[in-house]
């Protein structure tokens, strides 16, 4: 008697699941370019376990003296993660159309990248029980609060001294698109039109104090964030993309499905600080 099997049977009966590494379709998305990704989840219920120390000190003695002991701290931070979806109808007919596949598919990866970059700069915390999805950065406690800029970068200047007073290797500034354009108005003087910044005719990368700037229109307004990515850890899986004709057999159409479970949490708060930027005209 013939069996069937995935080999021999018609592609309604083995609908492709396809995966794909987050870095090669969703590069842009700011949690795989300011956070560590210490590995992958899957479940709502697992969580992710990063270990860190929090050094004791070392200190000079006389010779032959006994070395008194020390007793560094370990401690550990979770990653809770949650699963980004999204679930697209299409007609058979439409599906089979030229060029419909890959529109779909750069659709739906601007779609998880917009959710992924709100969640992960302004997510609300959760409300206990609840541990997913995670705070977004800015809602984190115990980050380090630096002043508004007003009208020069001086308060960005202590900002970052102070992080980096607490161990931090700053490597990004996130900023949103409004107060990023108040921060390119900044003069060298009252008396001067002159950019802070440059004349900013030819931009290349956007750079404030050495520091690579990440203009995101998630982050809220007139805002920024400067981010030590060594203090940021994420658990990061593959995007899955799959196709199936069973949910909409009846009208002979198709779903794609797509999924991401992507979490973060920050090691060290203190190393990464918030801040403001003064509205035009106040």
């Amino acid at each position: 008697m013939a069996m069937e099997t995935t080999t021999t049977s018609a592609y309604a009966w083995r609908p492709d699941d396809t995966t794909f590494a987050a870095a090669d379709v969703v590069p842009e998305a700011l949690i795989l370019k300011t956070s560590t990704v210490a590995g992958s989840i899957e479940g709502d219920k697992p969580s992710l376990h990063v270990a860190y120390i929090d050094d004791a000190d070392a200190q000079f003695i006389a010779e032959a003296t006994e070395i008194p002991e020390s007793d560094p701290t370990l401690a550990e931070v979770l990653v809770h993660t949650g699963k980004i979806s999204q679930l697209v109808p299409l007609s058979a007919e439409q599906f089979s159309q030229d060029g419909t596949a890959s529109q779909i598919a750069q659709s739906v990866s601007r779609a998880l990248v917009k959710r992924a970059d709100q969640a992960y700069l302004a997510q609300v915390a959760p409300t206990p029980p609840a541990v997913h999805p995670p705070a977004g950065l800015i809602n984190i406690d115990g980050l380090t609060e630096g002043n508004d800029l007003v009208g020069d970068l001086d308060s960005l200047v202590d900002l970052i001294a102070e992080l980096e007073a607490e161990g931090s290797t700053p490597s990004h500034i996130i900023v949103d698109p409004l107060g990023w354009a108040s921060i390119r108005k900044f003069k060298t003087g009252a008396s001067y039109n002159s950019s802070l910044l440059g004349a900013g005719t030819t931009d290349a990368v956007p750079m404030l104090l050495s520091l690579p700037v990440l203009v995101n229109r998630w982050a809220p307004a007139f805002s920024g964030i400067v981010v030590d990515r060594s203090a940021v850890v994420s658990a990061v899986g593959p995007v899955k993309v799959a196709t199936s004709e069973h949910a909409l057999f009846r009208s002979d159409s198709v779903l794609v499905r797509a999924t991401w479970r992507i979490g973060w949490n920050v090691v060290r708060p203190e190393r990464c600080g918030t801040f403001g930027i003064a509205l035009p005209g106040s």
